[in-house]
Formats: C-alpha cells, structure tokens, sequence
C-alpha cells in the first residue's frame, strides 16, 4: 500500500515524525512536503502549493495521511479529479482551538486568531479520519470546539461536533527511542551531585519561569544540584534563561541547544531528575525521550503527562503545585544516587516505532 505524507510544516517534530514512520512502516510511505517557516502563511497558503506538487506526481497514493496544518478543503479541491476516492486522514500535532497564543503576537490584538482554529475545523469536515497525538489532545480540541463554534452568528454548524468525534481516534506520536540505546552507558550510574534537566524549549509555554523560581528555592535552602540546560532556544527566548544564567551559572553545567543528537543524548543519560513546569503540551516527545533514558520524573498532573507514569507510581511523580514540586524535588536530591524504576522506562517504551509502525499501518490500511 501506498501511503502519502502531506506536510506543510516540515520542521522539528513534524519532520521526525513524517521520515521516521516512512522509514520504519511496513508499507509504501512517501512525503510532500514544505519548509517549516512561516507557519501562518502555510495554513493559508501551503495548499495551493502542496496540490501542485501532488498534481505532478506518477501515480496516486492509496491513503493519504495530511499534517493539521493542511488547509484539507484547498486541497481537495484543486485536487479533486484525482483525490476523490482517496481516503484523507488529518493527524493533529496539534491544533490552533487551544493552542496557547503568546500574548504578544499581532493577530491577536486585531482578533485575526480565529481564522487558523477554522482551518482546523473545516479540515476535519473534509478528512475522513482524524488522529490525535494523545487522548488529552482529542478531548481538548473537542471540548473546545462547541465553544467556538458559538461565535458565529448563525448556522455555527455545532450538529458537526458529534459527527467529527465519531472519526476521531488517538494515534499516539511514534518515537525513534531505541536510536537512545546507542548512546547509554554499559552501567548507568548517578553522579555524586544530581543533575538536574530541562531539555525542551526555550518558549513560554514550557513555563521557564516556574521551573528556575522551584530552583532558586531550593538553592536557598542550601541544597547542592546541577543543572543542564538542553532545547532549542531562539531569538526571542524568554528572559529567564538568561537571568538563570547570571543567578546560578555556578550550578550550570551545559547551557543551550545540543548540536548533535550523540550530544543531547548524552545529556539524557548523564541526567538525573526532570522537574516538568510547561502548561501546554499536547504530548512531551522531550519528557517520554528523558524518562527512556533514566531520569527520574516530576510531573504536574496536567496534560499529557499522567500518561507517562503507570498508574500504581503516579503519587510519586506527579504533582499539583508549585510548592508540591519544589518538596518532592528537593527529597529527590536529598535521596540521590537512587535510579528509577523499571516500570518508568518500560511505560514509555511503548511509543517506540518498534511498536507504533505496525499500529499506524494497521490503522491506515483499514481506511481503504
């Protein structure tokens, strides 16, 4: 079988997910493709382009397989001799109902910002399945959906609600973890001091600010840690790495994005603790790669993240505020050298494309 990938936002995440389920499925899996910049202009725009490509190819796929920021109803239209009875299915990385907006950008402030979560919606109208990358995901975007809805005017359409969640099914992202392995010590063991990891990134949305303030607490009350900054970081990064950087550059042992893979993973496997602060994550490729490695977790019982810990070991992992965070870190330093248990690992082992590749081929192959 057949299998077209339809990417508009070919960048990061997005792109290791596309290349990695070609590289590991069972069947035929190609990619279409765009570059990862500009993400607004490729929801509009990115269609038009990607049904041009699409147009000139040999043969039609039998299923094709379209990232959320596909405008779906664009292209099926300028495409439609040739796509009619091809099965679409949409996978939601994520989606612009809820996904948090900086507060700064300019559509908001003209109220533009609603345009994008419809392109969402009137894509799902037109796929004939939808994925999701978690089960939080999909009952976030479906829980925000009757209440966007009810912005317009009249004929909001809020009858779709329930037919859109009767082809909506979790698909959890596949991960290259066992490419970690490679890279793991024959015998893990913790340094004398913890380590500390924050490895996602630099973006308010992972909430740095919380993270640094629990750090700067427990300094405060004598606690010896080290801390490795890993992540990709850009021009506008907030403002409190660096402030971190200035107030406890001592305990800093790397600082920045890793320019190799052998080096970030490196850092996984030399790392102890990961105290997790973000209020927004639609699944944690960040947090499921640090816990395949060893580190031990500390999760806010939001999110995607109680889907990480078996259910018997939550009490120990998650938390549900800034103070709880800060107390069961500081007992993870005071109990350091102690390794995680099995279970963690093993828990998040199951989103391995070993394991996935099969799931996503088995899917697709029943939408024909």
């Amino acid at each position: 079988m057949h299998i077209l990938i339809i990417e508009p936002y070919f960048t990061g995440s997005h792109q290791r997910w596309a290349e990695e389920y070609a590289r590991f499925s069972a069947h035929d899996v190609s990619i279409l493709s765009l570059p990862g910049r500009f993400w607004k202009w490729r929801m509009h725009g990115g269609a038009v382009s990607l049904a041009q490509q699409f147009l000139a190819l040999p043969a039609p796929p039998d299923v094709i397989l379209a990232g959320d920021m596909l405008d779906v109803t664009t292209f099926l239209a300028l495409t439609r001799p040739h796509t009619a009875h091809i099965p679409v299915a949409l996978y939601f990385h994520e989606n612009q109902l809820t996904y948090p907006w900086s507060p700064t950008d300019r559509d908001v402030a003209a109220r533009r910002d609603s345009h994008y979560g419809f392109i969402n919606y009137a894509s799902a109208l037109a796929a004939d399945a939808l994925f999701f990358n978690s089960e939080f995901h999909l009952n976030a975007f479906f829980d925000a959906l009757p209440r966007f809805l009810k912005h317009f005017p009249d004929f909001n359409g809020l009858d779709n609600v329930a037919t859109l969640r009767q082809k909506a099914q979790v698909l959890p992202l596949g991960l290259d973890l066992r490419r970690l392995d490679a890279f793991c010590p024959e015998n893990r063991t913790a340094d004398e001091t913890p380590i500390i990891l924050w490895n996602h990134r630099w973006e308010y949305d992972k909430n740095p600010a919380v993270f640094f303030d629990v750090l700067y607490t427990l300094e405060k009350r004598g606690f010896d840690f080290r801390v490795a900054i890993l992540g990709e970081n850009f021009r506008n990064s907030p403002a409190e790495f660096e402030q971190a950087h200035e107030r406890i550059g001592e305990r800093i042992i790397h600082f920045g994005y890793a320019q190799s893979f052998a080096t970030y993973a490196y850092w996984l496997h030399r790392a102890d603790i990961l105290p997790v602060t973000s209020i927004h994550d639609f699944f944690g490729i960040s947090v499921a790669e640090a816990i395949y490695c060893g580190c031990i977790p500390l999760l806010p019982r939001r999110l995607n993240y109680p889907q990480f810990i078996p259910q018997p070991l939550q009490a120990q992992y998650l938390y549900h505020t800034e103070t709880e965070l800060a107390e069961k870190l500081a007992a993870r330093i005071t109990a350091h050298p102690a390794l995680p248990p099995a279970d963690l690992r093993n828990h998040v082992a199951r989103f391995d494309w070993g394991i996935m590749a099969a799931v996503y081929d088995d899917t697709l192959a029943a939408l024909r």
